[in-house]
């Protein structure tokens, strides 16, 4: 067992290591989860930044490791209301008009608690935001705490995200991760030996802006096979927004992806909790080498669907409390399934 501060490509990092896997956490990239390794079937479930690439990963850290989107994918005209308050956020996609994937994913965490043991390793972030440290208080003017703790034993890795609102008006609040997973990720193996099977109900109708229209559509036939035996991701462009239905596995019900290598049976499940209601499946357009499972605890754009929130996901957290959610890493063979 193991953790320690190190450098990774020149940057300020957190090892953390026990006899099977290996992770790295990066901080000052919003706590980004930027490597997990299982060193006994030498299988990188994430897609993590090459020393060439580091540039890319500090300007663009959401397509590298676990980045904590806050709020999760678009907002329409990077404006909505609400509980009276009106919230604008700058346009960062131009040639839609939107607002994407919040700021967070590139602040500066401090690392403020570790443990160690004889069976776990573990480390906290924090991020404070207030009217001083205004990154996102100056379009999001709520005083909060977020903290992601990271928990690695022999058997997976556990990723927890806390809000804390430290002041008195509800925090609406939408969470998500952008998290690419390698593909492939076993040696002597080839893209197309994976299949992916995600929880998945409903599929939301996109209009040109790539925003929901409130329609939810059944499935394809194509996208059933998510649910079932698992859908090819590579080849052909997909991006796709989608509701959470438990899938059952091993007879009890399952949140989350599972990308198989049918060659050797062998899985990384992406597992999450029912705090997380939806997903975007994308693959930026099918040839790169890996695929986007996107958990999300509200639809896109949620503040501006006329819908109910236990249809969007939609909600806040009160003055005074605390909101968590939970993600687990895990590899295993899939043959006894």
């Amino acid at each position: 067992m193991k953790i320690e501060k190190i450098s990774w490509h020149g940057v300020d990092a957190v090892l953390l290591e026990t006899n099977v896997y290996e992770a790295i956490l990066v901080p000052s990239i919003g706590a980004n989860l930027v490597k997990l390794y299982n060193k006994v079937l030498k299988i990188d479930i994430l897609r993590t930044p090459t020393e060439d690439e580091v540039g890319t990963f500090l300007l663009r850290p959401q397509i590298f490791g676990v980045p904590l989107l806050f709020p999760p994918n678009r907002i329409e005209d990077g404006t909505y209301t609400y509980a009276g308050k009106k919230y604008q956020f700058p346009i960062t996609i131009p040639a839609q008009n939107n607002y994407h994937h919040g700021v967070i994913k590139s602040q500066d965490f401090t690392i403020t608690r570790t443990r160690f043991s004889s069976d776990a390793v573990e480390v906290e972030a924090t991020f404070h935001s207030n009217r001083i440290n205004d990154a996102i208080y100056k379009n999001f003017p709520h005083d909060f705490v977020c903290k992601i703790r990271i928990i690695l034993t022999d058997n997976e890795l556990t990723h927890i995200v806390s809000f804390n609102n430290l002041g008195r008006e509800p925090m609406p609040l939408g969470v998500g991760y952008h998290t690419p997973i390698r593909l492939p990720f076993c040696a002597n193996t080839e893209k197309s030996d994976y299949k992916l099977r995600l929880s998945v109900g409903k599929r939301w109708e996109l209009s040109d802006r790539s925003l929901p229209t409130g329609t939810l559509l059944d499935l394809t036939e194509e996208e059933m096979q998510l649910r079932n035996e698992g859908m090819t991701v590579t080849g052909k462009p997909i991006e796709i927004a989608l509701t959470n239905e438990a899938l059952t596995v091993s007879g009890r019900p399952y949140n989350g992806a599972i990308l198989t290598n049918t060659k050797n049976k062998i899985a990384v499940f992406y597992e999450v909790d029912k705090e997380f209601k939806h997903w975007t499946l994308w693959n930026n357009g099918g040839e790169v080498d890996w695929v986007c499972p996107e958990p999300q605890t509200w639809a896109i754009n949620a503040p501006n669907l006329k819908l109910p929130a236990e249809v969007t996901g939609m909600q806040s957290v009160k003055g005074g409390k605390t909101w968590s959610a939970t993600t687990r890493f895990y590899v295993k063979s899939t043959s006894k399934l």
